[in-house]
């Protein structure tokens, strides 16, 4: 794998319940110190992203209705429509979960076609709740519904608590079901060797708490 810097597709995150203003704001310079791709926020943190992200060209992300999806179609479409007003880049939208294993699909493209034309918008699948079948169904309709990009998880995911490889090999499941979407892998990466494997696996884009950590990671091993 060619060397790259990691800072150009890592969102750094920061979507705990409990974040303070001050760890938002320290988010923020973290990004800006170190020309993160992203910031991903929760929606109430927007407008203050995007006063401390004034002239970057970080993006400001915003997390909508985790961890399942299960909000009604008229709160999904009006959070993304507040968050577009506070001034964000992007939505990572949760796919409703549900709907998704009870294989409504018309309902899952009805909700997602109006939400894509709000913001260019990634969406979460949940893969860790998913069969193989269900991801590969999931990834096609993110891509039938004008999304940019197919995400594999956020919080609270079961796959949180399966090795990194299982999540390898839904990026790689994703990738082909759904060809020229970006893929984005998120949960649990922690360390430059994480990111990497995501990579190698399919990940244009990798969602994750640990930037900062990650980056001192790269640096050390750019001297070796």
């Amino acid at each position: 794998m060619k060397r790259f810097n990691p800072a150009k597709i890592i969102d750094h995150t920061n979507i705990r319940a409990s974040a303070t203003e001050k760890e938002i704001r320290k988010t923020c310079q973290e990004a800006r110190k170190y020309g993160f791709r992203g910031v991903c926020v929760n929606p109430e943190w927007v407008k203050l992203c995007r006063e401390e992200l004034e002239g970057t060209n970080t993006k400001i992300v915003v997390l909508i209705d985790p961890p399942m999806g299960l909000s009604s179609h008229l709160k999904r479409v009006e959070a993304c429509k507040k968050a577009k007003k506070d001034g964000a880049d992007e939505l990572d939208v949760v796919m409703n979960v549900i709907d998704m294993k009870y294989e409504r699909f018309d309902e899952i493209l009805e909700d997602l076609k109006e939400i894509t034309k709000i913001l260019p918008t990634k969406v979460i699948i949940g893969s860790g709740y998913l069969t193989d079948k269900e991801i590969e169904k999931a990834s096609e309709l993110v891509k039938k519904a004008g999304a940019f990009c197919v995400k594999t998880a956020t919080e609270k995911d079961p796959l949180e608590h399966i090795e990194l490889k299982e999540k390898a090999r839904h990026l790689k499941i994703m990738k082909k079901a759904a060809p020229g979407l970006k893929i984005k892998a998120a949960g649990k990466i922690r360390t430059y060797r994480d990111l990497k494997m995501m990579v190698e696996a399919g990940a244009d884009i990798v969602g994750t708490s640990s930037g900062v950590e990650i980056m001192r990671e790269y640096k050390i091993s750019k001297r070796k």
